[in-house]
């Protein structure tokens, strides 16, 4: 019987030695069903030593029976049963599913799973802005599409209004006939009012885009917006923003601009700015901020500027089925549907939903470090940019295959051609595994790239690696910088050659063919020089032909 050593946010163990009530059990399948699913252990103690189930809880398809009953929707449990060596010590483990809805039980209890400060796990109950929070990320409420209570149409601003049709106006690609409507007729278009009884009134998303401050603030108390400045510990800016999400992003906007300066590069013969932070990259990470954030949770949308480069933050984790690992390739859906959809009309928001890609994009064209996602949590999604001057090599490559091919490479052959700068040598098989591409995707790609003579192919099938080409190279110091990435790796490969001798005691041919994914001949080459070297020495011939560590055996095979 093999049991986990402690509990988690998703294992939860309970002594049964004094019968444990079954409504006990019943409230911690609720809970973790209302959390992330787990595994449910009867007849362990709190510290993970297995002392068995009370006979009362022996017949496991009662208890089955007796959960699929007593919760509402019906949770699909399975019970298992395992036995010590001796097979007499019985230990209950529930497998619970994660819900895809909010569940209870048959009593009404709705309960969840949390950490306590201490990092242990326990079980409490759901408040009603939790099950709000819990539907939208199941992507089975649209908060924003509710009506804001207690507000009516004179809570929106006209100000605010006129506002909306200046974006519109100036937007690339806003839906224009927007223009063409009279104010009753642009916010039924938007649907940012609902009818309620017969009575128009703001819905959530028309008050969050529209709303006066003070309504905000009355109605919508876990709105809340901030833009900070920091220059080691000494704080330059730190403004609360108390407007509607419209005026908000214009505000930032003009904040950020203070905070975003520019360089000067030359491409060829022409200068080119280059900013700190891509702008568009920077508009699409703040209103996805604002789209998909979660507004029945306290909180505010953050941006914080500091030496080490800039983060956007805001309340709520990722939605239902998206993760920092599949946010490229991901089917684009949202907390905030009614929301985001106005913010795509108006022409703020990416109108495809694939505002990622654009932020990815606006550290690629740079050559800069890719968008960072890795501190966002269950209850709050963090971005960090970082500050890094452009990669000019990079830059030049891009405007190279611009000119050449009329468009700007993807953002998949962006990604394998910076991966490629950074590691130098890559199979498909390592790009895939550290880019959200398959091995199919990735040999596709970056075959097109061999074919347009940005990255070159060295061995073949299984052994098949590429490098960025000598013409690549050229660009930042001439082709000199590609025979010495061809050096470095001669040198690098003998290297690991002698350390793999030094712990084997010997290495053959197909040793180094094996861990340097290289043809035989290449293999025999690099033994060969360091034989020629002194390195190494040679024993046998042939296919028995062994190399040791020159000086670390005689020729007969003792020790010297």
């Amino acid at each position: 019987m093999v049991l986990p050593t402690q509990e988690t946010i998703s294992i939860e163990f309970k002594s049964d030695k004094k019968c444990l009530p079954d409504e006990v059990i019943l409230d911690s399948v609720v809970a973790l069903a209302n959390t992330d699913g787990g595994h449910f252990y009867l007849g362990v103690e709190n510290d993970g030593t297995p002392t068995g189930v009370h006979k009362s809880h022996r017949d496991v398809t009662r208890l089955a029976a007796y959960l699929a009953n007593n919760t509402v929707p019906p949770i699909a449990t399975r019970v298992n049963v395992h036995f010590d060596e001796s097979d007499r010590l019985q230990v209950i483990e529930i497998e619970v599913p994660r819900s895809t809805t909010v569940e209870a039980t048959a009593q009404g209890k709705i309960l969840r799973r949390r950490l306590k400060q201490d990092g242990t796990p326990e079980t409490v109950p759901m408040y009603p802005y939790e099950i709000a929070t819990r539907l939208s990320a199941l992507d089975k409420l649209d908060y924003s599409a509710l009506p804001a209570m207690g507000a009516c149409l004179e809570d929106l601003d006209p100000n605010e209004i006129a506002r909306l049709r200046e974006i519109v106006a100036g937007a690339t690609y806003s839906d224009k006939t927007l223009l063409e409507l009279d104010d009753d007729q642009l916010l039924n278009a938007l649907r940012l009012i609902s009818d309620e009884d017969g009575e128009y009134v703001p819905n959530v998303a028309g008050l969050l885009l529209l709303g006066k401050p003070r309504v905000l603030e009355s109605v919508m108390p876990t709105y809340g917006v901030a833009f900070q400045v920091l220059t080691g510990t000494t704080t330059r800016v730190n403004r609360e923003i108390v407007h509607p999400i419209l005026h908000a992003v214009q505000e930032i906007d003009a904040l950020f601009e203070a905070w975003n300066p520019e360089r000067e590069y030359f491409q060829g013969f022409f200068r080119t700015s280059v900013p700190e932070f891509d702008r568009r990259a920077f508009r699409e990470a703040i209103v996805n901020a604002f789209g998909h954030r979660d507004y029945s949770r306290l909180g505010r949308v953050l941006v914080q500027v500091t030496d080490e480069g800039m983060t956007i933050s805001n309340p709520g984790g990722f939605i239902e089925g998206v993760t920092i690992d599949n946010l490229l390739t991901v089917e684009p859906h949202g907390r905030n549907p009614r929301l985001m959809a106005a913010l795509k009309r108006i022409g703020l928001a990416e109108s495809t939903g694939r505002g990622v890609d654009r932020i990815f994009e606006g550290s690629l064209l740079f050559g800069r470090p890719l968008p960072d996602w890795s501190e966002s949590s269950t209850t709050r999604v963090r971005l960090f940019i970082a500050r890094s001057a452009p990669d000019e090599m990079f830059m030049n490559l891009l405007e190279e295959e611009r000119q050449r091919t009329g468009v700007t490479p993807s953002l998949r052959q962006m990604m394998i051609l910076d991966t490629l700068k950074r590691l130098r040598r890559c199979s498909a098989q390592e790009l895939s595994d550290l880019l959200p591409m398959s091995v199919p995707v990735v040999k596709s790609v970056v075959e097109q790239l061999v074919e347009a003579g940005i990255v070159e192919a060295v061995g073949s099938n299984r052994n098949r690696e590429y490098i960025l080409s000598s013409r690549v190279y050229a660009m930042e110091s001439g082709a000199a910088a590609h025979t010495l990435q061809a050096d470095i790796d001669a040198i690098r490969y003998e290297e690991l050659i002698v350390k793999l001798a030094q712990r084997q005691g010997s290495v053959a041919n197909r040793d180094v063919v094996e861990m340097l994914h290289v043809g035989s001949k290449d293999a025999y080459r690099l033994l060969k020089n360091l034989v020629d070297s002194g390195r190494l020495t040679l024993q046998g011939k042939g296919a028995g032909a062994r190399y040791r560590i020159a000086g670390s055996e005689t020729s007969t095979g003792e020790r010297s």
